[in-house]
């Protein structure tokens, strides 16, 4: 994979590869776009003209953490795409209809996709097997974050410096099984018995509901291509956490704040695209202009970088004030006052007063 020094355009000289964005959807409405540079020609002006060959292929999409990157968006049950060719829609790599005939993606088209998640209050009733679909007709919540307990464990690893992995999630059989249905295991009662719904007895096959993507392309409505995404929330999502697994935090309903959807981009052979994710965009949805109250009903997907330092500031301060709290020192209004107008000393330990 090529990428320039913006983290804006990307390409790659070999087969389909797939690069995501940093930062996640985890609720609400989001928007971002792709624009073609290379790949599918312009159709000729005339008759007389021939018709270059085709410079490469791009897909583009949302995908998790767990989706492969060596393959395009849409290879697996964990990513939805667009193909250039014909707009047709990919999921679990099957190719299907979507753009009105005639219709495709060709160098110089912008791709919009929007995104739009319930609140993490009606997905943690779907993913916990409370969601009841007589009585959460609506999703009567407005999308924000809620108070989590993430845990951002990292495993240090002591290389010429120091360095933090980060624990990954991996595919987990029951997905895999539905993208490759083997009939022995099937017969077996091994493999999944229903397509994957909100009360699904596996909570990785479990579906979000009010949940959508919608494309456009050149600013035009093109249709919603997916709707009832697989929810993502533990234990949808799991990292290893067997006896061989060497990661920190490496357990049951680990969140560590960045399981969502990413936008991401798939280049084959040449194919290059330029990213977009705002918050000026080349053909920007009139909702992206509109407000709910205070809230906005379409944002841009680059808010959501602001948000995650917000949000890694403000866990790094939970994180220290439990350091303190174990490490035998109570934090007061009393160590507080001391610390401010210097009366009293305080005692040893980890504290402030090493900051």
């Amino acid at each position: 994979m090529f990428v320039d020094p913006t983290a804006h355009h990307i390409t790659t000289d070999k087969g389909f590869r797939m690069a995501k964005g940093n930062v996640c959807a985890r609720f609400g409405r989001y928007y971002w776009e792709c624009k073609i540079t290379s790949g599918i020609p312009k159709r000729r002006k005339s008759e007389a003209q021939p018709q270059e060959e085709a410079r490469g292929h791009v897909r583009m999409g949302w995908a998790r953490r767990e989706a492969t990157l060596d393959g395009p968006v849409g290879y697996d049950p964990y990513s939805y795409g667009i193909r250039d060719v014909a707009g047709q829609k990919v999921y679990m790599s099957r190719p299907k209809d979507f753009f009105p005939p005639g219709e495709d993606i060709r160098e110089g088209d912008v791709i919009g996709l929007e995104i739009n998640l319930p609140s993490e209050t009606l997905h943690r009733k779907v993913i916990e097997g409370h969601y009841n679909p007589a009585v959460d007709l609506h999703d009567d919540e407005k999308p924000g974050l809620e108070a989590s307990d993430f845990i951002r464990d990292r495993l240090s690893i002591h290389f010429k410096a120091l360095y933090f992995e980060q624990v990954e999630y991996h595919s987990q059989k029951e997905v895999e099984e539905l993208m490759n249905p083997s009939p022995v295991i099937a017969s077996t009662g091994g493999g999944p018995s229903e397509d994957p719904h909100p009360n699904h007895p596996s909570p990785a096959l479990r579906t979000l509901p009010h949940s959508s993507i919608k494309v456009y392309k050149n600013g035009k409505l093109m249709g919603t291509p997916f709707t009832d995404l697989l929810g993502f929330l533990p234990l949808a999502s799991k990292p290893p956490a067997d006896k061989t697994n060497i990661q920190v935090g490496g357990r049951d309903g680990l969140d560590d704040g960045m399981l969502g959807y990413y936008p991401a981009v798939s280049v084959f052979r040449g194919g290059a695209a330029e990213v977009n994710f705002g918050p000026r965009f080349w053909y920007p949805p009139p909702e992206l202009e509109q407000n709910d109250g205070e809230e906005k009903i379409l944002r841009p997907i680059s808010e959501r970088f602001d948000e995650q330092i917000v949000e890694d500031i403000v866990y790094d301060i939970i994180d220290e004030v439990d350091f303190w709290v174990q490490d035998g020192m109570p934090v007061t209004g009393a160590d507080y006052k001391r610390k401010v107008d210097g009366s009293g000393a305080r005692g040893g330990g980890y504290g402030l007063d090493n900051e």
